[in-house]
């Protein structure tokens, strides 16, 4: 098993808690889009710490090709260009799960 972590942070002139209830939905919607996708959790910050982000995605696949078909889904690249102007930083975490 594969797991996917990613971690984002919003441009400080957005309106973060709106946003992150908008791409929590957007991003767990996928699991029902994308096959290759066996479980998904998103979860909002609560952390008010300036390092904080602000949303989380944990995902796991099969190996991956999984990932890969997940990356390429057409509806998660739609969350992909919906976020271009909306985020500061990205942190991603791939790795197997022994």
């Amino acid at each position: 098993m594969l797991k996917h972590i990613v971690m984002i942070k919003f441009n400080a002139d957005q309106d973060v808690e709106k946003l992150s209830g908008e791409f929590k939905q957007l991003l767990d919607a996928l699991l029902s889009s994308v096959e290759s996708l066996k479980s998904m959790e998103v979860g909002l910050n609560i952390s008010k710490k300036p390092s904080a982000y602000h949303l989380v995605l944990t995902a796991a696949f099969d190996n991956e090709t999984g990932l890969d078909t997940y990356r390429l889904h057409p509806d998660h690249v739609k969350i992909l260009d919906r976020m271009k102007d909306t985020v500061e930083k990205v942190a991603v975490v791939d790795y197997l799960v022994s």
